[in-house]
């Protein structure tokens, strides 16, 4: 028999949390179809009953505010893709910086976390600048906060940082140094099932 300790430390969910998160997750995908116009729930839940360690990820999206749907299939990997789908960038997940490295060298005023840190715990991938416009078609996202975006390795080595938001009827791209932290910045993350 698991205990509870021993199941976070396996990234697995109880059976009820498990019970819990499905129901919340099928309400939203059909809630939101606009979003998944030529996908089945029947086909998701099969995927998400075969990969029950998605499940962990997904609730710990969902735990933070990201509010997950499916967004895509993938013919190629045979996934689906889940995506935070939140109207602004998830509220548990901002006040960070880019990465833990930005985070170590950062003398003062650390903030808690870094964002490919916390998806890295979390399971999960930062859309890049491509994912994040095809988000954007689905809907208009973050339109008072902004999300912090793969950074290519170039930008990074000199310490800079991408990321996004949706004003004035346009898709911003943006940079800043990577220690940066902001009270309306976060980041959205991407799960393949």
């Amino acid at each position: 028999m698991t205990n509870q300790s021993e199941s976070i430390a396996k990234k697995e969910l109880p059976v009820e949390q498990c019970e819990e998160l499905i129901i919340v997750l099928k309400t939203r995908f059909e809630d939101n179809m606009h979003r998944h116009a030529d996908i089945k729930w029947e086909d998701v839940q099969v995927k998400l009953d075969a990969n029950t360690e998605k499940l962990w990820s997904l609730n710990e999206m969902e735990r933070t505010g990201g509010e997950p749907d499916v967004i895509g299939f993938n013919n190629e990997t045979d996934t689906f893709t889940f995506c935070d789908c939140s109207a602004e960038t998830p509220s548990g997940r901002r006040s960070i910086c880019y990465d833990p490295e930005s985070l170590e060298s950062r003398k003062k005023n650390k903030p808690a976390h870094s964002a490919v840190g916390m998806a890295t715990e979390m399971g999960v991938e930062l859309l890049d600048e491509v994912q994040y416009r095809e988000l954007q078609q689905l809907e208009n996202f973050d339109k008072k906060t902004s999300t912090w975006i793969k950074t290519p390795s170039d930008i990074r080595k000199l310490g800079g940082g991408l990321f996004c938001d949706f004003r004035f009827g346009t898709i911003f791209v943006y940079h800043n140094g990577v220690e940066s932290y902001y009270a309306g910045r976060g980041f959205r993350g991407l799960l393949n099932v």
